[in-house]
């Protein structure tokens, strides 16, 4: 157990910094740039994993070109296995949203059947967004935004029970039960299953930066927010809070995480 006075020397520092770690709001154009040098080498060694990462990312931010590219690899084989279905899956996507050069190759290979990616699972109606996307999803944002995705699967299973529609009485919704607020913080839409999980990643990699790696503190932070946290100087004396920590770290068995990294887009 944290002395109460580390406990505040800790909400100090990260009071006084703000955190150190400003609202990450992700730019699907950034990130799409920011695969293409990851892609081609140019931000140094080609590095194919983070690039489908990114393309990801902007894809399901609705990047028609993020979806073309993903198309591109899959349809080479650069860093995935050739799949030239999932290639054209891609394309259509890319070509629905007006991309021209994925329209080309949807009429090349009108042949060939479209298979969804299962490793970028993207969708906007819960209904399709089964546990084993929300797994997929959890990898993918954890490699990508540097949290441990079990802590983000111990919070979506006591958040939501893995139900990507769940609605509390407060008005919190979805997998990651995102506050309409929270949303707008940080520039996702909390409807889309998938927006859902990214704005909640960022809240909970927000707030691991913000209390320096401390679970325990970052989890009654995402409960009753991090001003409560700071008001008490320590986890708040709420039954529901406390009840809620305990059942995540019931799970997670972690109290430290390493302090996320900066982002790079």
């Amino acid at each position: 157990m944290m002395g109460r006075k580390w406990v505040f020397a800790v909400l100090l520092l990260a009071w006084l910094s703000g955190g150190f770690a400003a609202e990450k709001r992700l730019s699907p154009v950034r990130l799409r740039q920011t695969a293409l040098q990851y892609e081609r080498g140019i931000a140094g060694r080609t590095d194919y994993g983070k690039a489908y990462r990114l393309y990801c990312l902007a894809a399901a931010l609705g990047d028609r070109q993020a979806m073309y590219r993903l198309g591109w690899l899959y349809f080479n084989g650069r860093g995935v296995e050739r799949h030239k279905g999932v290639a054209l899956g891609w394309f259509r996507r890319a070509a629905k949203r007006g991309d021209r050069y994925a329209l080309r190759m949807v009429h090349r290979f009108s042949g060939v059947r479209p298979k969804r990616d299962p490793r970028c699972p993207i969708t906007r109606d819960p209904r399709r967004m089964d546990r084993r996307a929300v797994l997929a999803w959890a990898r993918l944002l954890g490699r990508a935004f540097h949290v441990d995705p079990r802590l983000v699967l111990a919070v979506i299973k006591t958040e939501s029970n893995f139900d990507p529609s769940a609605l509390s009485p407060r008005m919190a919704y979805g997998l990651m039960q995102l506050m309409p607020g929270t949303a707008r913080r940080f520039g996702v839409d909390r409807l889309s299953p998938v927006e859902n999980m990214i704005g909640g990643v960022l809240y909970l990699r927000w707030l691991l930066r913000h209390f320096h790696g401390d679970v325990r503190l970052a989890l009654a932070a995402y409960n009753a927010g991090e001003q409560a946290v700071h008001r008490y100087r320590g986890i708040p004396p709420y039954r529901e809070t406390r009840r809620y920590v305990k059942r995540i770290l019931a799970d997670y068995r972690r109290r430290r995480h390493p302090v996320p990294k900066p982002l790079a887009f």
